[in-house]
């Protein structure tokens, strides 16, 4: 069965807006699994059984459970002030970052910026930022000089499933690639 809408759903709650259905996250970003459940059953077709299989089979693995399977959190993308104990590491040379083709002239003046997200997300190839960036129409494509931003200091994050975070990254480390 496709649950695309309510991991959608799941999604807006976890990294957005928990009180949409009357819950708090803690200062981690966990959330309660069965006051999830309880919340997004009274909209979306919700039970324990539903939420293991979207966590499981979900192609981004945006999701973790903690070890009991009491708490539920999203690995990233959040616009609410939380802490995901996210792993500081040392980045590959080039990232990538995927975008519309409409939003390259304020990229090439401002660089990146995490606009209601705590960080910029970028790719570790080239394919992937494409396919992010084909979500906003045309896309655009830039190589991001990570392992030179790191050795000026700019602290990079590894989220637990592959995303590479950032505070910002300034236009003079970008290069369009189409």
């Amino acid at each position: 069965m496709n649950h695309t809408k309510t991991s959608r759903y799941i999604s807006l709650i976890l990294r957005h807006q928990p009180e949409v259905i009357g819950i708090t996250l803690d200062e981690h970003g966990w959330a309660d699994v069965n006051a999830l459940i309880e919340g997004v059953n009274r909209t979306h077709p919700l039970n324990r059984e539903i939420l293991e299989e979207i966590v499981r089979t979900d192609e981004k693995q945006r999701y973790s459970f903690n070890a009991d399977h009491t708490k539920i959190r999203a690995n990233q993308g959040h616009s609410i002030p939380v802490d995901v104990e996210l792993k500081q590491c040392e980045p590959p040379e080039i990232l990538y970052h995927g975008t519309g083709e409409k939003y390259v002239s304020s990229i090439l003046k401002e660089g990146l910026i995490p606009k209601s997200r705590l960080y910029v997300h970028l790719s570790k190839d080239e394919a992937t930022a494409k396919q992010v960036g084909s979500r906003h129409g045309k896309p655009a494509v830039f190589a991001v000089e990570a392992g030179e931003m790191h050795r000026q200091g700019h602290v990079f994050f590894l989220s637990e499933n592959g995303v590479w975070l950032v505070k910002h990254v300034p236009a003079s480390y970008l290069h369009r690639l189409y």
